[in-house]
């Protein structure tokens, strides 16, 4: 027996238009992502080819990996002495990075987010530096610094606040253009200025996503900051590629086990005050 035609049976029914709209629009929408899921694949396909991508030879290459690190055991501690002040060094870098990258992108996030600045000249200038600063990574900016203001935590601090500085200005104007209207309007109903406005309809309810974003980017920080002492910015870097350099792998042991420990700890801290501000 031939099965009903399904336009046909729905003809005969109540909502039969509706039906056939809701079928034919599943249709379309199954079309549609299997599209999508065929230009994903043909476009990963294609990034493969030009990165020569060669999965084998990663397993080829884990051997190799666990031989480095079996050179680590048992990690050398008494070098952990000559770790603490760099050690020390680093989290000031990752903290007066986070403070001048505050300093940088709080005041570009505002003039950013378009529930403040009308002005689409100056929005798209504020963006467009945001977007050099970010564009910029961290230790690039590192070497320029180093270059410019010698070696030392320094260059490294100014590294992280610039590159920072783009990133967080940019979540800070999409934190403040996501803000309730309601005070906002409440305020401007009464007379308030625009600097009223931002100061005590906006900034009160953006507050926790900015400390949140802080804490977040204070935690890359610590680890970011680890690397520019590789280039001669300061912190525990200098130290691990000097042991690296030296094929001192045990000392290497030793400062991968103390970066692990201080990003761990500083995660959980972050943690925990993340959670007590929502």
């Amino acid at each position: 027996m031939a099965a009903p035609n399904v336009s046909a049976v729905a003809s005969g029914m109540p909502g039969a238009d509706r039906i056939l709209r809701e079928l034919q629009s599943r249709k379309t929408w199954r079309v549609h992502h299997l599209l999508l899921a065929a230009a994903a694949i043909a476009f990963l396909t294609w990034c493969a080819d030009a990165v020569d991508l060669r999965p084998r030879e990663v397993i080829y290459a884990i051997p190799v990996i666990g031989e480095y690190f079996a050179r680590m055991w048992p990690p050398k501690w008494q070098f952990a002495d000559n770790l603490w002040q760099p050690a020390a060094e680093t989290i000031y870098i990752a903290v007066w990075g986070n403070v001048i990258a505050t300093l940088i992108g709080l005041p570009l996030g505002v003039l950013a987010a378009s529930n403040v600045t009308p002005s689409g000249v100056v929005r798209n200038g504020a963006k467009a530096i945001l977007n050099l600063f970010r564009s910029i990574s961290e230790l690039i900016w590192a070497i320029f610094f180093v270059s410019a203001v010698g070696l030392g935590p320094f260059p490294g601090a100014l590294a992280l606040g610039m590159n920072y500085g783009g990133i967080l200005g940019r979540l800070y104007a999409e934190a403040i253009e996501n803000v309730d209207r309601g005070p906002i309007e409440a305020m401007q109903a009464t007379g308030a200025g625009r600097l009223q406005v931002i100061l005590f309809a906006i900034f009160p309810q953006a507050l926790p996503q900015f400390v949140t974003y802080n804490l977040y980017w204070f935690e890359v920080g610590v680890r970011s900051a680890t690397v520019l002492g590789m280039v001669g910015a300061g912190g525990i870097g200098f130290e691990l590629v000097t042991a690296i350099r030296l094929f001192e792998w045990r000392e290497v042991g030793v400062v991968l086990l103390l970066i692990l420990g201080m990003v761990t700890v500083i995660d959980f801290a972050s943690t925990y005050l993340r959670s007590k501000i929502y």
